[in-house]
């Protein structure tokens, strides 16, 4: 009788437990929405304001600064093959960058190279602030080396004649398209497709962005941990005029 009671017990916990531990099914049944507009009636937060108008007054003050100074403006399309803008900013990530990969590895980069796409805003003549640095170069990207095959810098030129566009080039490369072909002289010396190159470029076009697949699988890749806008901003710092001219770097005869 004990036995038969034990299991009746048992079998009741046995029960409550099971059915406590089942898992509800819930369905949606009615959705309700409300249309909030947004305007001048929404005011803000006083103690929010308060507590932000240090750092927005700060903010403000840093965008604003002057750095240089432009004589002229600059853009990506005063050229078919080159343009000022282009050639400025090769030049001067060439110029920030060099120390720093010689520093690191005992050589020299031999040029540079990016994308016209990723020129996104001019620089208008007159003073140069840190916001125009932002707004011509707004993304996170990262400068590398890559060392490059004679094979690989060919594909590079090959891209270049094909697209036919005025992709940031450095001066220490001269490129003259030609009826039979073309011409290429790197630092005053003419290719040699039996030697790679060291060619300095954004984190996002060594991955392949805009079709540059000649910049991925490289002999090797170094990054310099240096940031593309802030070696922009840094070389504004160092000069007191902005100047650039389109001096045939990228030519067709």
């Amino acid at each position: 009788m004990f036995t038969t009671f034990k299991n009746i017990v048992f079998l009741f916990c046995f029960s409550i437990l099971l059915f406590s531990c089942k898992e509800d099914t819930y369905v949606v049944s009615k959705v309700t929405t409300k249309t909030l507009p947004v305007d001048a009636t929404i005011t803000s937060a006083n103690s929010i304001t308060k507590t932000i108008a240090p750092y927005k007054e700060k903010m403000i003050k840093e965008i604003n600064t002057v750095l240089s100074y432009a004589p002229k403006d600059l853009t990506r399309t005063d050229g078919k093959l080159e343009s000022s803008l282009g050639n400025l900013l090769a030049d001067l990530t060439f110029k920030r960058a060099n120390p720093i990969f010689k520093k690191q590895t005992g050589k020299n980069i031999d040029f540079s190279m990016f994308n016209f796409g990723g020129i996104r805003a001019g620089i208008p003549a007159g003073s140069v602030r840190n916001k125009n640095a932002f707004e011509l170069m707004p993304f996170e990207n990262i400068l590398v080396v890559v060392e490059l095959s004679g094979q690989k810098i060919a594909a590079l030129i090959a891209y270049l004649i094909k697209s036919n566009t005025a992709h940031p080039i450095s001066k220490n490369m001269e490129l003259t398209i030609t009826k039979n072909g073309y011409q290429l002289y790197i630092n005053n010396k003419k290719f040699d497709s039996n030697k790679s190159y060291f060619v300095l470029t954004s984190d996002y076009l060594q991955s392949g962005g805009d079709n540059m697949t000649f910049f991925k699988n490289p002999i090797q890749r170094v990054s310099l941990e240096y940031k593309m806008r802030d070696a922009i901003v840094d070389y504004f710092k160092s000069v007191d005029t902005l100047r650039s001219r389109l001096d045939q770097r990228f030519k067709r005869n």
